[in-house]
C-alpha cells in the first residue's frame, strides 16, 4: 500500500514528506524532483516568498545508490525563511514578546475554525500549517510516484484553462500539455497563447486593485490503462480517490472529472462516449469517440486519458482586507495581513498533479503488487498482454 504524509509548518525550519510503499530499484532522478519544485514555484502573481525560497529535495532515507530500496522515502525541504522566524515561532519556549500573532481571522482561510477547533488564542498556529506552503512536500513525494508511473508508461502534467474571466475554449490535447513542461518561463502555464495573455491582464487588474483572483486547472493522466480502481467498494473508485485527493488541496472548492459539470444539463446521448473496436493504439483494441467521461467509467479506468479540473478559488489573504474581529476584544477590524500571492493557480496545478499521480500509482500498486520493480513491471506487462489478447 502506499502512503504518505507531510509534517512542517510555513515559517518553520523545514518541510518533511514520507512515502512508504514504493517498490526497490526505482531510478530517483533529483534534478526531476528539483524540476518539480521549481514548476510549483512559478507563475504570474506569485508574492514574495518565492524569491525567497529555492526548493530542493533532500532526500534523507529510502534511496540509496540512486534507486529505491523497499523502505520509506523521506524528503527534506528546507525554508530559507525560516532565519527571520526562529525569535519568533522556536520550538523550546521563547520570548512571548516576539510571537507574531495573528490577531484578527481572515475570511476563507482556515484562521477562525482553526483557531475554536484548537482552543488558539489566535490564528499564527493555524496560518503556519493550513498555508499552501505544505502542498510543497506534496510535490517532492509526488516526484517519486510520477517517476515510478513513467515505468510503467504513464505520464501526469497540468494546465491552466481559466484566471478569473479570460478561459480557454475547447479541449487541449496531451501533445500541448506536455510542450507546456519544455517552457524555462511560467507565466500562467496556459496552452493558448493569446488566452495567457489575457489572464496576466487579470492578474493585473486584480493586482492593483489590492484582491486576488482564482481559476481553473486542469491534470491529465495520459496513457493510463484500463483497470485501475473499481465499482465494488465506493471508497475504492478511482474517481472519488483522485477527487478527494484533489479537493484535499489548499484554495480547491470544486473537483470535476471530464465534462461532469456540462453533463448535468445535457442529455444522455450528448454525453456518453460511444464505443468503437479496431483501434490498434490501445491495448484492448476498443475505442471512444470522444473523452467525456474524463477517463473513467464506473470507478475503473476505461484506457481514455484521464482528466481532473481543479476550480482553485482566490485565496483568503488581500492586501486590501475584508471586516472581520478581533480574537481578544471581539470588536469589528479589518482581517489580518500576511504576506502573500494574487494567483497560484498554475502552482496549484502542479500540487495537483502530485495528488493525482500519488493516487494512480497507488491504484496501479494494488493491482499490480511487486516488492521490487522487476516484479511490479513483470505483472503489468502480463496484464496489458491479458488486455491484447482480450
Amino acid at each position: 500500500m502506499l502512503r504518505y504524509f507531510t509534517a512542517g509548518e510555513s515559517h518553520g525550519e523545514a518541510l518533511v514528506a514520507l512515502l512508504s510503499g514504493m517498490p526497490a530499484g526505482l531510478k530517483v532522478d533529483q534534478a526531476f524532483l528539483d524540476r518539480e519544485l521549481w514548476r510549483r514555484q512559478q507563475g504570474y502573481g506569485r508574492g514574495g516568498r518565492m524569491k525567497i525560497e529555492r526548493d530542493t529535495a533532500h532526500i534523507l532515507s529510502g534511496v540509496r545508490q540512486g534507486k529505491t530500496i523497499g523502505s520509506p522515502i523521506a524528503i527534506l525541504l528546507q525554508n530559507k525563511d525560516w532565519k527571520n522566524w526562529q525569535e519568533s515561532l522556536p520550538v523550546e519556549e521563547g520570548d512571548s514578546d516576539k510571537h507574531k500573532a495573528v490577531k484578527s481571522p481572515r475570511p476563507g482561510h482556515a484562521d477562525l475554525a482553526g483557531a475554536l477547533k484548537y482552543n488558539f488564542p489566535e490564528a499564527r498556529y493555524v496560518l503556519e500549517r493550513a498555508s499552501a506552503r505544505e502542498s510543497a512536500a506534496r510535490v517532492a513525494v509526488g516526484g517519486v510516484a510520477k517517476l515510478f508511473l513513467r515505468e510503467l508508461g504513464m505520464d501526469v502534467l497540468s494546465h491552466v484553462n481559466s484566471v478569473g474571466a479570460a478561459a480557454i475554449k475547447g479541449e487541449i490535447s496531451w501533445e500541448q500539455i506536455a510542450a507546456l513542461v519544455q517552457r524555462e518561463e511560467v507565466l500562467l502555464n496556459c496552452a493558448e497563447q493569446e488566452t495567457e495573455q489575457r489572464m496576466k491582464e487579470e492578474v493585473d487588474q486584480i493586482l492593483k486593485s489590492g484582491d486576488s483572483v482564482g481559476g481553473v486547472f486542469e491534470v491529465v493522466a495520459h496513457n493510463v490503462p484500463p483497470g485501475l480502481g473499481t465499482y465494488a467498494q465506493w471508497d475504492e473508485r478511482l474517481d472519488a480517490r483522485l477527487a478527494a485527493a484533489v479537493m484535499s488541496l489548499q484554495a480547491v472548492k470544486a473537483v470535476e472529472i471530464g465534462g461532469g459539470v456540462t453533463a448535468a444539463a445535457s442529455p444522455g446521448s450528448a454525453v456518453h462516449d460511444e464505443i468503437g473496436y479496431g483501434g490498434s493504439d490501445t491495448l484492448s483494441g476498443f475505442t471512444r469517440s470522444r473523452n467525456n467521461a474524463g477517463g473513467i467509467e464506473g470507478g475503473v479506468s476505461n484506457g481514455e486519458d484521464i482528466r481532473v479540473r481543479g476550480y482553485l478559488k482566490p485565496i483568503s489573504t488581500l492586501r486590501r482586507p475584508l471586516q472581520s474581529v478581533d480574537f481578544s476584544t471581539r470588536e469589528p477590524v479589518k482581517a489580518a495581513y500576511e504576506r502573500s500571492d494574487v494567483c497560484v493557480v498554475p502552482a496549484a496545478g502542479v500540487a495537483a498533479e502530485a495528488m493525482v499521480a500519488l493516487t494512480i500509482a497507488g491504484c496501479a500498486l494494488e493491482k499490480f503488487g511487486g516488492d521490487s520493480m522487476t516484479e511490479t513491471l513483470r505483472n503489468f506487462q502480463g496484464y496489458c498482454q491479458q488486455l491484447k489478447n482480450y
